[in-house]
């Protein structure tokens, strides 16, 4: 289960948003709880490096990858995952977004349709290398 606090989820939508038609990105903080729910309080904006068609693909340097896990190390936090959005697509991953995905972290994907913010869903993927809904929905708090 993820709990997204509200800040974090209104700067996933304008982020989300303000880059319209191309898909944005960026990275999710917080700490997994004994229940297994991760409590995400802070979501990082990161530049989407792919080169092309930013509308229907994303991607994150290797640099700012190490720059996310020494800052939720010095934040004492957890990098839980990544968000992305889907510009007038599904909040779906798509077979790229599984063939570039990572055990553990949480894959928060947001639909924006004509500028207009969507379903927010997220995904991890199970022992199969597929990916399973994370409890069919997002709490926030």
């Amino acid at each position: 289960m993820i709990v997204l606090d509200n800040d974090v989820q209104k700067i996933i939508v304008q982020h989300a948003v303000d880059t319209y038609p191309d898909e944005c990105c960026g990275f999710l903080y917080g700490n997994e709880d004994s229940n297994g729910r991760r409590i995400i309080s802070l979501a990082r904006v990161v530049k989407n490096a792919k080169d092309g068609d930013k509308g229907r693909r994303f991607e994150i340097s290797p640099q700012d990858y190490i720059a996310a896990e020494k800052y939720a190390e010095e934040q004492q936090l957890e990098l839980l995952g990544v968000y992305h959005s889907h510009p007038d697509h599904p909040a779906i991953p798509s077979e790229h977004d599984r063939a570039a995905a990572q055990p553990f972290f949480s894959y928060l994907i947001i639909s924006v349709n004509n500028k207009e913010p969507g379903a927010i869903r997220s995904w991890r993927l199970n022992d199969d290398g597929q990916f399973d809904e994370e409890n069919n929905h997002l709490i926030t708090m």
